[in-house]
């Protein structure tokens, strides 16, 4: 064991180390980046293929309308899903959606009513196939999507071969984190063996977490999890470098995190579930708030903290969750004014409470987060650009009244007059500290940021950039870039507009409070102290975020197709395999209507339960077959 000791300390003393260290940490930054771009692009490679699920049957004229969502928006707007060039038939007339008794038919508050076998409905009604519907003049009956059958085949094919395997991807993983670990045992100039805990506890996490979604639960896909794992341990070990009664706290929210991920991702399973619970999600987050205001504590000028005992926690952290919630809404509730002015009350109450709490940048990430649902329900530029002139007026007013509030941001643009106030103190040191780290890094445990106050929370960019360098920075960022990408590419095909709006709500979210966090520090916006997703300081931030992952979860076709397989309503085939014949269609044709995720103007990629392999003779091309237009009434 003396020998032992001996050779550690001459290895430890030797020039060869801090090089080969700097080699070890650029490899890492690859690895990361190799994990980031593989697990968006395996994502994209399982994308599946667009067909008709049911079809449409207008009894007067023969026509066929393709249904090739699982909600439909029916009625004579060119915005509809489903156009009808009916007059008696209501711009938004009604919407036709799945669930899991079947498919169902809502009246959206047209003029004509909706009947579904000759009687007329006041609430969601399941329809059968065969089954009439009548809109106006117009009587629809539900057909099949095919009615000549054809040998079952495979819904979903799985990975494509240039897709990254999973497994794989967690093994590189498992290397950053061994990589991170050996920089912090030896990174210092002495061994240390304490960093051996949290990397043991990561391990047995991320691969429990694997085989539990891959093995017990038969999920298709893993990439979420695996760059929220990815960036959860690059944010645990960083702070490992601080000392184990640190990264205590972090480990066990990481742990509470991954459980909240697991049962947001089973809870959003049943939409109708959702729906009912989203009034007591509301008041639940209400009553968190009026909480915080009367047992919070004033830290740092902001009374966003409630401490218990020797714990503490952060309540407006759990109710970002809580505002997606609210915030997204299926297709039927979508169309009712009610629905959406019950949000945009909720938001304004949010936004009150924020004030109140002097919570300012918290406040403007739930102000962009609700920017953008207010866009994927409206579609509205003039909307949009109407609340943000009404935000403009109410931040002079508030200016005005209370002066101290831009006192707070009086040093921005300006903090190296202020190298030693705290107007600038924090940023010129964030800076300067970056720029000392360079490309590479000096190394897990040697920075000095971790020493300024809020260091490894507010500062924690210019904290991992000093130990790991500029590029493992950018490697961060680009993680949390890419769910913007994944969020727009996954919600051109989900199930309901609910999960659509919430990923683009929660992917718009974690990028516009890491903008927050990397540019305030660095003066290019003012300082406003928020933390940067995954790897922040902070329990109530970690728990947060792997419950906003949740979301994006959820959003993914793949998440719940092994669940539903077998369970199908009558008239339709089984989830894991399919006979499919296409319908006939004139040559002459438009493509079919892009989906869409609102019922005014946002646009998306249908999704569609599978792939279907299909072959078209051209004995099956009538010219007399029905047109479907496109949202912007281009033709084919």
């Amino acid at each position: 064991m003396e020998l032992l000791k001996q050779l550690i300390t001459r290895i430890l003393g030797s020039g060869l180390l801090s090089t080969a260290l700097v080699l070890v940490r650029a490899v890492t930054v690859l690895m990361v980046l190799y994990v980031i771009w593989r697990c968006y692009t395996s994502f994209k490679k399982g994308q599946r293929r667009k067909d008709p699920v049911v079809m449409l049957e207008d009894a007067a004229t023969g026509a066929h309308f393709p249904v090739l969502y699982w909600e439909n928006s029916i009625g004579r707007s060119r915005s509809c899903d489903i156009q009808i060039p009916d007059n008696s038939v209501s711009r938004d007339h009604a919407v036709l959606m799945r669930r899991e008794e079947g498919w169902f038919v809502c009246d959206t508050g047209s003029h004509a009513g909706t009947r579904v076998r000759n009687k007329q409905i006041t609430e969601p009604t399941l329809v059968q196939i065969g089954d009439k519907i009548r809109m106006g003049s117009t009587t629809l009956t539900l057909r099949n999507a095919s009615d000549v059958p054809q040998k079952k085949r495979s819904m979903f094919t799985g990975f494509s071969k240039e897709a990254a395997s999973p497994f794989k991807l967690m093994l590189v993983v498992t290397l950053i984190q061994m990589s991170l670990t050996l920089q912090l045992m030896i990174g210092t100039g002495e061994f240390r063996l304490y960093p051996a805990a949290p990397f043991v506890i990561l391990f047995t996490a991320s691969w429990v977490l694997y085989f539990f979604s891959r093995r017990i639960l038969k999920r298709v896909s893993f990439e979420i999890e695996t760059v929220g794992l990815l960036l959860s341990s690059i944010g645990i070990l960083l702070l490992s470098g601080e000392g184990l009664d640190t990264v205590k706290m972090q480990i066990a929210a990481f742990g509470i995190g991954i459980v909240l991920f697991c049962f947001l991702v089973w809870f959003m399973s049943d939409l109708e579930r959702v729906m009912k619970l989203r009034l007591y999600i509301a008041i639940g987050a209400i009553l968190l708030f009026v909480a915080n205001l009367v047992l919070g504590k004033d830290v740092n000028g902001s009374r966003n903290w409630i401490f218990i005992g020797p714990f503490s926690f952060q309540p407006s952290e759990f109710i970002k969750i809580a505002f997606v919630f609210v915030g997204a809404s299926t297709l039927d509730h979508l169309q009712t004014k009610k629905n959406i002015t019950e949000f945009i009350v909720f938001a304004a109450i949010c936004l009150a409470f924020l004030f109140l709490m002097r919570d300012f940048g918290t406040a403007l990430i739930f102000f962009a987060c609700f920017l953008i649902i207010a866009f994927m329900r409206s579609g509205s530029f003039r909307t949009i650009f109407l609340i943000l002139a009404a935000a403009c007026f109410g931040v002079f007013l508030i200016l005005q009244f209370k002066p101290y509030v831009a006192q707070r941001f009086s040093g921005w643009m300006h903090v190296w007059e202020h190298t030693q106030d705290s107007l600038g103190y924090q940023q010129v040191r964030t800076m300067t500290y970056i720029a000392s780290g360079g490309l590479f890094g000096l190394g897990l445990g040697n920075g000095i940021l971790k020493y300024v106050a809020a260091g490894d929370s507010d500062l924690v960019f210019g904290m991992l950039c000093e130990e790991q360098g500029l590029l493992m920075g950018m490697a961060v960022l680009f993680a949390l870039v890419l769910f913007i990408l994944y969020a727009r590419s996954d919600v051109t095909r989900s199930r309901s507009t609910f999960y659509a709006i919430a990923a683009c709500a929660v992917s718009g979210m974690l990028l516009f409070q890491a903008a927050l966090n990397v540019f305030g520090p660095t003066d290019v916006l003012p300082l406003t102290g928020v933390t940067l997703p995954f790897i922040s300081a902070g329990g109530s931030s970690m728990i947060s975020v792997w419950g906003l992952l949740a979301f994006l979860k959820a959003s993914d076709e793949r998440t719940y197709a092994a669940r539903r397989a077998g369970r199908h309503p009558k008239g339709e085939a089984d989830e894991d395999t399919i006979s499919f014949t296409p319908p006939r269609y004139s040559p002459n044709d438009p493509p079919t209507p892009r989906p869409r995720v609102n019922t005014r103007a946002e646009n998306t990629d249908p999704r569609s339960r599978g792939t279907y392999r299909v072959h078209i003779s051209e004995e099956n091309l009538s010219p007399g077959q029905p047109r479907t237009r496109r949202k912007d009434g281009d033709r084919r």
